[in-house]
This record gives C-alpha cells, structure tokens and sequence, in this order.
C-alpha cells in the first residue's frame, strides 16, 4: 500500500479534481503490475496497473491480489468504472486504503467487488491514504476547497515596510518553492489591496507545471484592467459585490462560491486582512510561513496564527518555513 501512495504523488498536480491514486498488482509477493492516475480524464490507477503486466505474466491476473490506494470507481465518468475492469479480469482480492468520499462512488465500487465474489479488505494504511488525498476529501466532505494560507514575513515579523511598498522578503530559493506549491493547488487568492499595490500574477513561472486559476476578492470592482490578473493568460475569478454579500461574513461565502466553481483546494497569499480573516474564522486547514533574514524594523504586521499546531519546520538557504495545522481541540 506504501508503494500504491508513492505511485499516487506523482500525479500530484495533474489529476484535480479527481484524487491521486495509485493500484499495484501482487502475484505471491512479487509485483507484477504498478500504475497511477497521471492525469486528469486519463486512464486511472487500475486501468495503467493491468495494462502494465507484461504478455507472459498475463496468465497471473487471476491469481494475483491488487492493492489500491482509494476505492475504485464504479460509475461512467471520463472513463469507465474500475470496478468493472477488476471484476472483469477476474481478480479475486482487492485490498483497497481508504473508502472515496465522492458521492458517486462512496462505497459502491466496493459493494460491486464483493457482489461478485472477490474477496475485499479496507483501511489499510487508511489515515495515509486520506492525507494523499486530504483536499478530494475536504472539497467532497466538507463541501468546501481545502484552505492553505502563505506569507512571508520579515525576521521580525512585519510583512511590509511602513509605507507598505513591496519588498522581497524570501530568498530565490523559496520563490521556487513558493510556486511549487502553486502548481499543487487547484486554486490562488488575494485581496483588493494585494492585487492593487503588489500587482502580481499569480502564476506557477518558476517551477514546471500548471498554474492555479486566479482568485481576487474586489467587491468594489477596484483592480484595473492593466493588473496582471485581467491578462487573460491564466483563468481567473474576480469576487465582487455580485458574487459576494459585504453585509455576511465574508470567507464562508467565498469558499462557498469557490465550491461552486469547482475549486478543490486553494492557496490564499494576502493581504493580512484576508489572511487574519480566514485564521479568524478558523477556516484553514495548513498554514506555510516563510521568514526571511532581513528585519524591516516596522511596518504591517504578519498575521497571527491561532489554535495552530506546527507540523514541520525547515531551512532553506538561510530562510525557515514552517508548516503549521490546525491544533485538535
């Protein structure tokens, strides 16, 4: 199973909104077929695993045990249900990680393996396999994106100089993996006064892959058309007053119209109002903060994480990132 979930990271970034997965076929402890869900609307796990058995050990299948590291699927989407294929190829166990939490599938790929007689264990390495996928599940079960948000901040502690002028606080280094973690996520927001005074664009440039669709709370329709974020290279979602009721609690709504629009997971990057309001709210699920070496000696203060757990803390090339999750209460 910890080669299924191995396999499943590589899609990372391609597949949304569907989940990462990854399927292994085992003939009496040997592997005899790996394979993953590479992208979104390709062949999925158990599809890439089978057709990966080579012709002389084809006569194994139905002797062999496939591990996988979600439950298949078991309706018509980009492809064909994979519970299907499995019970076609006359597989006769199947050791499943965790159960899918999409409503179309939600335990009937399951239930269609066991009806036909192959024999079925769940839950294997089950808290692994739903961190793998901790965004699929948040968007499905939650009904709402999975929530990480980023700053910078100065070694001691503003975001911005006193005349909130922008300013590079993280080294080169961190730049890159700042967008990284852009092409990981399926969406990337700001508010007004970020797009207006940074005018940034939001894109994954200097790491290879996809860039997330483009998020911009303006209520007041005050970002200009000359902003990098009405270029048309990349989708984006402008939030105004239309979409957004400035008399309710803001973020609820956002990440209500975010589900909306399909957004399985989202990176928020400022300002420190939006960024404090969703902390607030308590409506995050990682936190990533990046300090730099240099001190500003004053200015806008970073915002200030509560009920937070630190996760993990590293270097690099002299600035620290620390990941911080929500504490259990």
């Amino acid at each position: 199973m910890q080669r299924c979930i191995d396999l499943a990271l590589r899609g990372g970034g391609h597949v949304a909104p569907n989940p990462m997965v990854g399927a292994v076929l085992v003939h009496e402890g040997t592997i005899i077929g790996e394979g993953y869900h590479q992208f979104w609307g390709g062949p999925h796990a158990e599809v890439r695993c089978i057709n990966s058995v080579p012709p002389e050990l084809q006569e194994l299948i139905p002797r062999s045990t496939l591990y996988v590291s979600l439950e298949p699927c078991a309706h018509h989407g980009k492809t064909p249900p994979c519970a299907d294929l499995v019970v076609s190829q006359n597989i006769p166990e199947v050791v499943i990680g965790c159960v899918d939490g999409f409503s179309k599938v939600a335990g009937k790929g399951i239930e269609k393996l066991r009806q036909a007689g192959i024999g079925v264990t769940v839950g294997v390495l089950e808290d692994a396999c739903r961190h793998l996928n901790r965004r699929f599940f948040t968007f499905h079960e939650q009904i709402r994106p999975y929530v990480v948000l980023k700053w910078a901040q100065s070694a001691d502690g503003f975001i911005a100089p006193p005349d909130r002028s922008p300013v590079r606080i993280s080294n080169p280094y961190a730049d890159r993996l700042v967008h990284r973690w852009r092409t990981e996520e399926a969406g990337i927001m700001v508010g007004t006064q970020t797009a207006l005074l940074d005018n940034p664009r939001l894109t994954a440039r200097l790491w290879p892959g996809k860039s997330p669709v483009r998020i911009v709370l303006d209520l007041d329709s005050k970002v200009p058309g000359s902003h990098y974020v009405k270029d048309g290279s990349v989708r984006t979602l402008i939030l105004t007053s239309m979409e957004i009721d400035a008399e309710q609690a803001l973020v609820p709504q956002v990440l209500a119209q975010l589900h909306k629009e399909s957004v399985l997971s989202v990176i928020v990057e400022g300002g420190a109002l939006l960024l404090q309001q969703f902390i607030s709210g308590g409506h995050w699920d990682e936190a990533r903060v990046i300090t730099g070496q240099m001190a500003l000696g004053g200015g806008l203060p970073a915002p200030v994480l509560k009920n937070a757990r630190m996760q993990e803390s590293a270097f690099i090339a002299g600035d620290r990132i620390d990941t911080f999750v929500p504490a259990v209460t």
